[in-house]
Order: structure tokens, then sequence, then C-alpha cells
């Protein structure tokens, strides 16, 4: 366990998805405060608001599914690296798709770390916080 909380925050606009993801996180151990954001415009505004308000809870983790309404998670991911003054935080698509093409598209991104397939598995999640707290 843990002395600090890590920040996630999460990008996906079904409801089931982040339902799942909150149990998950739950169930790993960590000291976890979780935001979830049913799509990428929605996700700018917090990362906007946080930097603005309070840098301590800027995500450390970020997942991003690719489809949903007004600002996907491509749109989102470009929004994002031009945001200046960002901490350091680890994105990832995390996503159902199947098409090559999105897992490929997800490596021309230098700001995300990689491509998850759904569902997230808490061996998976693990994974991904012990990454940000070594």
């Amino acid at each position: 366990m843990l002395d600090n909380k890590i920040n996630l925050l999460v990008i996906d606009d079904d409801d089931i998805n982040i339902f799942i993801i909150k149990k998950i996180v739950e169930k790993t151990g960590y000291d976890i405060d979780m935001v979830a954001k049913s799509n990428g415009q929605l996700a700018i505004d917090y990362v906007n608001d946080t930097l603005a308000n309070n840098v301590d809870k800027f995500p450390n983790l970020i997942l991003i599914d690719i489809n949903m309404p007004v600002m996907n998670g491509w749109e989102f991911v470009e929004a994002y690296s031009t945001i200046s003054g960002t901490p350091e935080a680890d994105l990832y698509i995390l996503s159902s798709s199947v098409y090559e093409n999105d897992i490929e598209k997800t490596k021309s991104y230098p700001n995300v770390n990689g491509f998850i397939s759904k569902p997230l598995s808490i061996e998976r999640l693990t994974e991904l916080l012990k990454a940000i707290t070594v």
C-alpha cells in the first residue's frame, strides 16, 4: 500500500465500464482518487481547472476511450498535448476496438504510453499503478 494518493482520470461515455473500473480500483489496494468524464471535452475542462486550482489533484494516470461524443479519445490526446505546464501523467487508450489501425495509431502519439483492450483487468491496472509509483 502506498502513502501517496494516486489520481486517476477515466474518460469514457459508458457508465457500465466506469462502474467496472471503479470496482477494479477498489480491489487494487492502492489509495486512488478516481474521476470519470464522459467525453474528451469534459476531461480537457477538468485538466485545465485542476491545473489552475489544485495541481495536487492532477491525474497521474489517464485512461481514454476512443469513441465518445463531443470530443473523442484521439481529439482529447491532441488537445491534451497542447496544454502547457501539465505535470507528468501516463496516458493509455482503453478501448474495445479490435481494429489494428487503432492500436497502431496509439503508437503515433508520443504522449500515449500504450493501448489496453477492454475490459480492464485488476492485474493490468495494478501493473500500471506499480509503474507510476516506482
